[in-house]
């Protein structure tokens, strides 16, 4: 089994695509444009580089948010050559068999083009995708007037992720001339001499370079994603103490709840809707009540992982919607709270995520105050 590596290209400013933020922050389809990479590679890769700005460290750690602990940061140089050297020696330390290099500005990338680069590495030491070019090509003159024809006959448009053989690239990077400017990581593996396979590309893979391609890689993202809803409820009985969790956040109250873990029925509740949305079961089935190690547990772990679970079918929670029921305590002075605890968790910018309350006007055990209930519902976009 070969062990894999990714390096993540993110240290441009991206000026020509406006806005004022640095293009690879921008949101696209609700997350940042550096995320759509970082959720891929990180589920792909045995160990993970990302090369940025030093200035943009605290937009990449909004961008990485849960993500943040698993990827190594490096400081890029002045031009992208620079900034590979860079990611490349980071990984000297502990050396991979193969090393994928991916530009943050093509957010589109799909798990399978990744199989395939991989494949493509048993028969050369370096692999792109790559698609054909199928308009006509001509050559013009610095007022844009039209100079001659020029033959489109075995050209291709190079995507990233480029793939290699980590040890070969190294080396070409070596022999590579301290000043030089490259295109890629494929003119400078074949420049040392090494064999390159191209691969079918995929059009998604497109790169954002001006503000218009926004919207042209957002209409193509959103065909590639089909939506999932699900609901989650959870119900606790009030118990001895002193206050109530709910989502993540201790609220003061004169009892509180009884339950194998925190017994946060908002959470529980929001990870039961996760989990339905991708077909996972419930709660239990991950965390059973009759396991001593939950006991106690903060529900906050079983967040995280119905979050991980998602991430692993390739998925993107896009909305959560939480009501809690009961009487007291007041949600109101907690609410802004409870959305922020959760929109980190799940990495979502606020305005994603839904709180509510309500009460069942004095009827039942709710009615009674012999405990608290929460229903969430939660949208799940998942690759088709």
């Amino acid at each position: 089994m070969h062990t894999v590596s990714a390096i993540l290209v993110a240290a441009g400013r991206g000026e020509r695509a406006g806005d004022g933020a640095p293009k690879q922050y921008r949101p696209l389809l609700g997350r940042p444009v550096v995320r759509w990479s970082l959720d891929v590679l990180a589920r792909r890769a045995d160990r993970f580089v990302a090369v940025i700005d030093p200035a943009h460290e605290a937009l990449f750690h909004s961008a990485a948010g849960d993500l943040i602990d698993c990827i190594q940061i490096v400081h890029g140089g002045a031009t992208r050559t620079q900034s590979v050297r860079a990611g490349l020696g980071a990984l000297s330390g502990d050396e991979p068999d193969l090393v994928l290099i991916h530009d943050a500005a093509r957010p589109g990338l799909q798990d399978g083009v990744i199989d395939a680069l991989l494949r493509a590495l048993d028969q050369a030491p370096a692999a792109a995708p790559a698609l054909p070019i199928v308009d006509a090509l001509k050559r013009v003159d610095g007022a844009g007037r039209m100079i001659e024809e020029a033959q489109r006959d075995g050209l291709m448009r190079v995507q990233t992720p480029q793939a290699f053989c980590y040890g070969a690239l190294v080396k070409a990077y070596e022999r590579l001339p301290a000043d030089a400017l490259v295109e890629d990581d494929l003119a400078v593996a074949r420049a040392a001499g090494l064999d390159a396979l191209l691969i079918p590309g995929d059009e998604r893979l497109m790169k954002l370079t001006h503000a218009a391609d926004f919207t042209i890689l957002e209409r193509m993202l959103a065909g590639s994603f089909v939506s999932c809803v699900g609901s989650g409820f959870d119900a606790h009985r009030f118990g001895p103490g002193d206050h109530v969790m709910l989502c993540g956040v201790r609220i003061a109250h004169e009892r509180g709840i009884i339950g194998h873990s925190d017994a946060d029925v908002a959470w529980h509740a929001l990870t039961d809707a996760l989990l339905g949305a991708i077909g996972a079961g419930d709660i239990g089935v991950h965390f059973p009540p009759s396991d001593p190690q939950w006991r106690g547990a903060d529900s906050e772990l079983f967040l995280r992982r119905a979050v991980e679970l998602i991430a692993e079918a390739g998925g993107r929670i896009a909305h959560v919607d939480i009501t809690v029921i009961g009487e007291r305590p007041k949600i109101g002075p907690h609410r802004e709270a409870m959305r922020a605890r959760t929109a980190e968790v799940l990495a979502l910018p606020i305005n994603r995520v839904s709180v509510k309350a309500t009460t069942t006007e004095k009827m039942g055990f709710m009615g009674r105050e012999e405990g608290l209930a929460a229903q969430a519902v939660a949208s799940v976009e998942l690759p088709r």
